[in-house]
């Protein structure tokens, strides 16, 4: 038997024939997948990594405006007229191995692009693709400037000089603070000329903070 080694879960929202075949094997899984007593309302209220659906039910799941990424199965000579809300299409006959490592490989990827977005404001941060986001328009930035960025965001009080010093641009104590204030000052610079915002990053006495 295959060891689950993910916390994965998948809902399987196929025909009866499709769901007892997965059921026949997984075993060999290296996610968990659900297959009893799956309704629409469980696919709103339930948190799942993905949802694993059928040509014929795909029209259902997407009417009901649910947002867990889809796994569409279907046969070679069928067309999805919502392939651009997917996460992955597979054809039949699938291949166990590969079905399995391609099932795992989209929930990790969805899971780890989840992870690089973060809200802010009226701005989307986005550390993988590291740019910041508002609207349709996006500014490129530096992975310093997104740690800074998020670190600003996670902390509860205005950051000293001395703590963004240290802990973010990785300068030695005796380090001229005029050298962080001019990294901020080039940030909010950008920030300014692509979105014409001037107090994202403030600053104060306390030092600074969004």
């Amino acid at each position: 038997m295959h060891k689950k080694s993910y916390n994965i879960n998948v809902v399987c929202f196929c025909n009866k024939n499709f769901t007892s075949a997965l059921e026949e094997i997984k075993s060999f899984f290296g996610f968990n997948l659900i297959t009893k007593s799956i309704n629409i309302e469980d696919l709103r209220n339930n948190k799942f990594d993905a949802i694993i659906v059928d040509y014929t039910n795909n029209k259902k799941i997407f009417s009901n405006n649910i947002k867990t990424p889809k796994i569409l199965i279907h046969e070679n000579s069928q067309t999805n007229t919502f392939q651009d809300k997917l996460s992955l299409v597979i054809k039949l006959p699938i291949d166990v191995v590969q079905f399995n490592q391609d099932v795992i490989n989209v929930c990790k990827k969805i899971e780890f692009n989840k992870n690089s977005l973060i809200k802010i404001k009226d701005y989307i941060l986005d550390k993988n693709e590291r740019v910041l986001k508002k609207n349709d328009e996006s500014l490129k930035i530096t992975e310093k400037e997104i740690n800074f960025i998020e670190i600003l965001f996670n902390s509860k009080k205005p950051l000293s000089r001395n703590y963004i010093l240290k802990n973010i641009w990785n300068y030695s104590s005796d380090t001229d603070t005029h050298t962080i204030e001019t990294h901020i000052y080039r940030l909010r610079q950008k920030i300014k000329n692509q979105f014409k915002d001037v107090n994202f990053i403030k600053n104060s006495k306390e030092g600074y903070s969004l």
